[in-house]
């Protein structure tokens, strides 16, 4: 497969992930993706940012989560995120120590 029509398969597979949990999805919660997964909306948002900025794009974690989200994140969590229990919470804690915390 040419190299160029990987990349385009890549983007368009990422565009449609981001369109699902952002559209099709938005009852699914960031710590239930973190906690079963180990990535959630914000790790995408970051890895997009690292991205930009490894290839000289100055990004902040806050413009690539509102480029990621289509929103701030005020508006996302008034929106859409509910309270966490306890137990999810813990969890979290975990999962983010494991996953991103380790970098």
């Amino acid at each position: 497969m040419p190299t160029q029509t990987e990349i385009e398969l890549q983007a368009a597979a990422f565009r449609r992930l981001q369109k699902h949990l952002m559209e099709d999805r938005t009852d699914v919660q960031n710590i239930d993706m973190m906690n079963l997964a180990g990535f959630c909306r914000n790790c995408l948002a970051r890895w997009y940012q690292e991205a930009a900025n490894e290839r000289g794009i100055e990004m902040g974690k806050d413009e690539a989560r509102e480029l990621f989200y289509g929103m701030t994140m005020d508006e996302w969590k008034a929106n859409y995120q509910t309270e966490a229990s306890a137990e999810k919470q813990q969890a979290f804690q975990k999962s983010f120590a494991e996953n991103v915390g380790k970098g």
